[in-house]
């Protein structure tokens, strides 16, 4: 493995690609030559399989002419110059044709590799409304009468009940549906999904009419949403007839709701786009999806005995370019638009919570303390919006900064500026006195002069300040809000018990560090509180992440970066993500963070990647999972899940992290 490794298809990838060439009306040679030509393109990317239009072979609007013996001929032996073309190429092909059995026209997918047909596949749902009237030209695949037929001096299997499996990687099982068949109520791939299909394939032929693209987008993906699946769309455009209707050679790559790659429509030269699909993550997905399940087992779909046709997968032993974007900030949406959506949705979903704990609680009155820091800041903001919603004063709000032996400068002006800009009830609280009696409690060598910045010496002073705000909130009547996020409860980076670990309610719990960041810079961008807050909130989220519980020789800035620890956030949160949601292997987090983190600015290379990776593995399968088995109460934020025992995530804390561990260091170079 370790030879490939720099390879996707080593890591559960199957390459798709959606073909739209330009066709040649009742020309199928010609159309088969032009077909030949993409072929290669995609054999030289190193693609499993190519889908071409509906029809493709002959062409889509030819209407009356699909009734003329010469034409049908002439595509048979434009199908059998493809067939033998291929035995130099890799893909799997999937084109399309009309065929000719026992007195029935049937509109085919013709499946084809290494000069072998492989299976045929009608089309079941043809429509007879609006602009188009296929039962005036075929037959339902309900109505074959046939399991075989002898076709390019072949027997072949035919019929709507066909998956393709790849003998390489059997996750990659492919199933075709044409065209209407995807507009049904009920589709042919739902129960092909179900009996176990990850890719389904449509060549299809849909007219451009106004609006029409956003609903191809639209079914694409809400289908492989719907059936946790990847679907590749390739619609007919240039050469079709256009005496009545119009083409814009609409091709689509989607996967489990989410569209990879779509062609641009209307070219005068045809698209040809393709991506790489995770079908283990797919498979994955179905695991854990009980409904998914259930409703197989429901309908009996092991009972409908579907039939299988393995094809050979590409054969790369050499480093491959993923084709696919990986996200550097997998919690974060790159479009500007769809991010300013998501810190919205984000913080509606915390204040809510925190309303709907003050209401229920008949508490009227908040606690938190405020460091200066990205998540006491998120927190801060919170408790203000949720006391705002519920009409209460801010001065509700007793929100306290504590400063200790390292508190820097800058972020005791920063949360003392914050608070009093938000108009909260500030307060500033030493802590170094109780701390000390503290240590000569314990007889820790602090007490005595000595200069020992142990674990104790930081858990002294996270435990006293949680101590003193939750007596302050006994003495007002009030409730503590927690400020720790996801991130550090993954990483076990917070003081279990009396420390930041606890509180009575904690809305940050479920947004990671990277995720903090975005949502106070929103905050910024929409000047929300003023130019005078916006400059605070900006030098907050510009300052280095530090924990500052041990002293430096200057308070001006913080000597003690935490970062320098756990690793960089953008990382940790990167292998968060693929770990906690997916359950990836950490071999295929590594590759996985290589491809978009290993390149570009700000990048980090291999060896970089894979250490912090253990450190992630170590700390989050093996030692800090005690903390999270009592989390206080938070709302859930993302489908990146959370870490609450009640919810997304529950494991035993007495695990050991040697099987991650060992597979990291097994399965990497």
């Amino acid at each position: 493995m370790q030879n490939n490794f720099f390879n996707p298809f080593t890591h559960g990838f199957f390459r798709c690609a959606a073909a739209t060439p330009l066709v040649s009306l009742a020309r199928p040679m010609q159309n088969a030559s032009a077909q030949i030509i993409m072929l290669r393109q995609c054999h030289e990317k190193h693609v499993g399989v190519v889908v071409f239009p509906e029809l493709s072979l002959s062409g889509y609007s030819l209407q009356d002419l699909f009734h003329q013996q010469s034409l049908l001929d002439e595509c048979e032996s434009a199908l059998l110059s493809l067939v033998n073309a291929s035995s130099s190429y890799s893909p799997l092909v999937v084109t399309g044709l009309p065929l000719l059995l026992s007195g029935r026209l049937f509109n085919c997918a013709a499946l084809l590799q290494g000069g072998r047909l492989l299976g045929l596949v009608p089309k079941t749902y043809l429509p007879n409304y609006a602009e188009f009237y296929e039962k005036r030209h075929f037959s339902s695949a309900k109505e074959l009468q046939h399991q075989f037929i002898n076709i390019c001096n072949q027997t072949v299997p035919i019929g709507n009940d066909l998956l393709f499996r790849c003998r390489e990687n059997p996750d990659a099982t492919l199933a075709v549906e044409i065209c209407e068949d995807l507009w049904a109520p009920v589709t042919p791939s739902s129960w092909l999904a179900m009996a176990g299909a990850t890719i389904i394939c449509n060549p299809s032929a849909s007219s451009a009419i106004i609006g029409k693209p956003e609903y191809r987008q639209l079914m694409v993906r809400s289908t492989s949403a719907r059936l946790l699946s990847a679907y590749v769309y390739s619609g007919a455009g240039q050469g079709e007839s256009t005496t009545d209707l119009a083409w814009d050679g609409h091709a689509l790559i989607g996967e489990n709701g989410h569209i990879l790659e779509e062609s641009e429509r209307f070219s005068a030269s045809g698209s040809l786009i393709m991506t790489d699909i995770d079908v283990e993550k797919l498979q994955l997905e179905r695991m854990r999806n009980s409904s998914f399940k259930d409703c197989a087992s429901e309908e009996k779909v092991r009972d409908k005995k579907f039939r299988t046709v393995e094809f050979s997968g590409a054969a790369v032993s050499k480093d491959v370019p993923i084709m696919r974007g990986i996200a550097r900030f997998p919690f974060v949406p790159d479009a500007p638009t769809l991010r300013l959506q998501r810190c919205q949705e984000v913080l509606n979903i915390q204040i809510q919570g925190l309303t709907t704990r003050l209401q229920s609680s008949g508490i009227q009155k908040l606690v938190i303390g405020v460091s200066g820091g990205l998540d006491s800041t998120l927190a801060l903001i919170v408790a203000c919006k949720a006391l705002d919603r519920l009409g209460l004063p801010r001065s509700n709000l007793l929100a306290c900064t504590m400063p200790g032996y390292a508190t820097s400068d800058s972020t005791k002006s920063s949360a003392l500026e914050l608070m009093k800009t938000l108009g909260v009830d500030g307060r500033e609280i030493d802590i170094k006195p109780s701390c000390l009696q503290m240590f000569k409690d314990i007889g820790h060598p602090f007490a005595q002069g000595e200069k020992v910045y142990d674990i104790t010496f930081e858990n002294v002073q996270a435990g006293e300040r949680t101590s003193h705000l939750f007596r302050l909130a006994n003495a007002s009547s009030a409730l503590v809000v927690g400020t720790g996020d996801l991130s550090e409860l993954a990483l076990g980076w917070c003081t279990y018990g009396v420390g930041d670990h606890m509180s009575h309610y904690n809305p940050n719990a479920s947004v990671p560090k990277t995720l903090v960041r975005y949502l106070i810079n929103w905050f910024i961008d929409n000047n929300e509180f003023g130019d005078k807050a916006s400059k605070t909130l900006r030098s907050i989220v510009e300052s280095q992440i530090s924990p500052e519980l041990i002293p430096g020789e200057s308070t001006d800035a913080p000597t003690q970066l935490t970062e320098d620890t756990v690793g960089p956030y953008e990382l940790q949160d990167f292998n968060l993500y693929y770990l906690l949601r997916y359950g990836f292997r950490p071999s295929k987090v590594a590759y996985l963070s290589w491809c978009s983190w290993g390149h570009g600015d700000n990048r980090y290379d291999f060896a970089t990647i894979k250490k912090w990776l253990e450190v992630f593995v170590r700390r989050f399968f093996g030692q800090s999972q005690f903390k999270r088995s009592c989390v206080p109460d938070s709302p859930k934020v993302g489908s990146g899940g959370a870490l609450s025992p009640r919810g997304d995530w529950r494991a035993p804390s007495d695990a050991s992290a040697d099987t991650w561990l060992d597979q990291l260091k097994k399965s990497t170079p």
